[in-house]
């Protein structure tokens, strides 16, 4: 069964990829499937709104089942920004090296560093279901970046009980603990049947 994933990022699919491992199951990137929409707008207010809206406009327009997720970072001495921000924080276009910058720069003098990754990731399936699972990794955001693994905030953030930031962490021990590697196996363990059926 091919199911679409509702993303163009490269690391993101790979990720996706390793973890979403299911029988029978064939992920293809948006890039892979012609005539699809370049971008959704994401205006949702929450992180499963914008997944939601994703899975569901590419669904529509691919007639495949289709996965989509949303996910960012939450830092608690910023009210929980950058949030559904994340990936354009510093504004456009998406910079991985001027958002680290603005989020230090607005850490700046703070104390708590206390933050969380956040991912939400919805499944639409042609005739109109929709299901929806989340994951979350809290950790701390330190003074400068650190590794060369990963991407956006990676080099920024160390998960708790750990020493290194996910920039620095191997992959497969980064899948173990993300965000985005929580909310993938909830998805795989809740919606094996449906996609394996």
């Amino acid at each position: 069964m091919r199911v679409l994933v509702a993303t163009r990022n490269r690391h993101k699919l790979e990720e996706i990829r390793q973890i979403f491992a299911l029988p029978g199951l064939e992920l293809v990137a948006a890039d892979e499937v012609p005539g699809l929409p370049e971008d959704v707008v994401e205006d949702a207010a929450t992180f499963e709104g914008n997944a939601l809206k994703k899975a569901r406009e590419l669904c529509r327009a691919s007639k495949l089942w289709t996965m989509a997720d949303d996910s960012g970072l939450e830092v608690s001495a910023l009210g929980n920004a950058p949030g559904v921000y994340s990936a354009r924080y510093a504004g456009e276009p998406c910079s991985y090296p001027a958002n680290n910058a603005k989020l230090l720069c607005e850490l700046q003098g703070v104390e708590d560093r206390r933050a969380r990754f956040r991912c939400a990731i919805a499944l639409c399936a042609p005739d109109g279901r929709e299901w929806t699972v989340d994951g979350c990794c809290p950790g701390r955001i330190i003074h400068e970046p650190r590794g060369a693994n990963g991407f956006g905030y990676d080099p920024l953030f160390v998960p708790d009980g750990y020493g290194q930031t996910f920039a620095e962490l191997d992959g497969a021990t980064k899948n173990a603990i993300s965000h985005r590697g929580a909310a993938l196996r909830h998805a795989a363990e809740r919606w094996l049947q449906v996609l394996t059926a």
